[in-house]
C-alpha cells in the first residue's frame, strides 16, 4: 500500500529517547524546555510565548479558552477545517460560524470571512489548507482593524512561511500538530504560541491544572511548604514531556530534509499530471509563498472522483479528502450556504504525499491515477451520450 502520510523517524530518534530514558526524567522537563525554545527561535519570538502540549488539539481548545468567550459569542472559521478547532469553539461557549473558501486553494479570503462576520464575532480562525499560508497577511491586518482576535491553526504549516516570516507568527495566537501524520512528529503533541505576554502566563498555568507553580522538587528548593496549592483559576494537565520532546527536537533538525523531498514529490507530480484531460493539480504559490507541502491535492469532475479513489485503493494507493466540510456536521447547527465548499468538497482528492516516497512511488501514483480519471472520464461519457432527450 502506498500511504497518504507516513512518519520519517530512525535511529537518531531512538538516540534521543534513550537518552531520556538514562536520565531518568521523562516528564516535562530540560528537553520540553529545549525543544520550546529551538521551536521559538524559528518562529523569531521569545521562549516564554511558546508551550509544548500533549496534542495539536489541547492548543486548539486552550487557545480557545484563553479568549474568555461567552454563550453568545461567535467566531468565524472556514467550513473546510479539521472539526477539532470547531469542537475548541463550542467547548469554550461560543458559536462557530462557517465562512467560505476558495475551492482551488481551500483557503478563505478576507472577503470570505467579512462575509460571516456580525457584531457578536469575537474571533476568527484560520487553517492554512495543506501548509499554503493564503492571505493570511490581509486577514491578520483586518482582523486587528475590526478588534478580533486571530487564531492560526498552523498544524498543516509547520515550516511555511510569507516573505520569511514563518506562518502562525500573523495572529494572536496559533497551534501545531505532530501526530504520526503530520510533517514534523513527535508521536502525539503540538505547539501553542501566544503573542500576548500575561496571555502566555496563564496557558502555562492552565495547561498544568491551573497552577501558579509546580508542587515538586524545583519549587521545593525556593519555597517552604512546597506542597501547598495555589490554584487561582481551574485547567487541566495538557503538558508535553521530555520523551515527545526529545524526538521533536530530531525531528526539527531533520525539517529542512523533510520539506526539501515534500517539495520535490510537488514538482514531480506536477510535472506528470500536467497534461491529464479533466485533472487540476494545485494552484502555484503566489511569489513571497513558502508552503510545508502537508497536502498535494488534485481536482476533477465532482461525478467521478468518488469512484477515482475507489479505484486507487483497489490499486493499493491510499488517498482521501481532507477537510469533509464542517457546516455539513448536524453538531454544528448551521444552514450556511458555501459554494465555494461545496466545489471543493465535490471535485477534491488528496494524493499520498511524504518523504519516504521514492520516485517510483509518486509515478505509480501517477499512472494509476491517470487510468483510472480515463476509464471514469468514458464510463461518464457513455452515461450522459445514453441518456434520453426530454420530451
Amino acid at each position: 500500500m502506498i500511504n497518504l502520510f507516513q512518519p520519517q523517524v530512525g535511529d537518531a530518534e531512538l538516540a534521543a529517547v534513550a537518552e531520556v530514558f538514562d536520565s531518568k526524567w521523562l516528564g516535562h522537563g530540560p528537553r520540553t524546555k529545549a525543544f520550546e525554545a529551538a521551536f521559538a527561535e524559528r518562529l523569531g519570538v521569545a521562549p516564554e510565548h511558546v508551550l509544548f502540549l500533549n496534542s495539536g488539539t489541547a492548543g486548539l481548545f486552550l487557545a480557545l479558552e484563553l479568549l474568555d468567550l461567552a454563550e453568545g459569542d461567535e467566531v468565524v472559521i472556514p467550513s473546510m477545517s479539521f472539526l477539532a478547532a470547531a469542537n475548541a469553539i463550542v467547548s469554550a461557549g461560543a458559536t462557530p460560524v462557517f465562512c467560505d473558501v476558495d475551492p482551488r486553494t481551500m483557503n478563505p479570503t478576507w472577503e470570505h470571512i467579512e462575509a460571516a462576520v456580525t457584531p457578536r464575532t469575537k474571533a476568527v480562525v484560520v487553517l492554512h489548507y495543506g501548509g499554503c499560508p493564503g492571505d493570511v497577511v490581509e486577514i491578520a491586518e483586518r482582523c486587528r482593524e475590526r478588534g478580533l482576535a486571530l487564531v492560526e491553526d498552523s498544524a498543516c504549516s509547520v515550516d511555511s512561511r510569507v516573505d520569511g516570516r514563518a506562518a502562525g507568527s500573523f495572529g494572536d495566537l496559533a497551534m501545531w500538530s505532530f501526530d504520526a501524520a503530520k510533517v514534523l512528529v513527535t508521536g502525539d503533541g503540538g505547539m501553542l504560541y501566544v503573542r500576548d505576554a500575561e496571555r502566555a502566563q496563564r496557558a502555562r498555568r492552565l495547561a498544568y491544572h491551573g497552577l501558579v507553580q509546580a508542587t515538586g522538587l524545583a519549587y521545593a528548593k525556593v519555597s517552604h511548604r512546597w506542597w501547598e496549592l495555589e490554584v487561582p483559576e481551574v485547567g487541566r494537565r495538557v503538558i508535553g514531556n521530555d520523551l515527545t520532546a526529545a524526538i521533536g527536537l530530531v525531528q526539527l533538525g531533520r525539517l529542512p530534509e523533510f520539506t526539501g523531498r515534500r517539495k520535490e514529490i510537488v514538482a514531480l507530480y506536477d510535472r506528470e499530471l500536467a497534461d491529464v484531460e479533466g485533472l487540476k493539480t494545485p494552484p502555484p504559490l503566489p511569489d513571497g509563498h513558502e508552503s510545508s507541502h502537508y497536502f498535494y491535492w488534485v481536482q476533477m469532475d465532482a461525478r467521478i472522483r468518488d469512484q477515482v479513489a475507489s479505484d486507487l485503493l483497489a490499486a493499493d494507493v491510499y488517498t482521501t479528502f481532507r477537510y469533509a466540510p464542517l457546516h455539513k456536521v448536524p453538531t454544528y447547527k448551521s444552514d450556511a450556504e458555501l459554494p465555494g465548499t461545496e466545489q471543493a468538497s465535490g471535485e477534491t482528492l488528496c494524493l499520498p504525499i511524504h518523504p519516504g516516497l521514492a520516485d517510483a512511488d509518486v509515478l505509480t501514483v501517477v499512472a494509476e491515477l491517470r487510468k483510472a480519471i480515463e476509464t471514469r472520464g468514458r464510463d461518464l461519457a457513455r452515461e450522459t451520450t445514453d441518456v434520453p432527450a426530454a420530451g
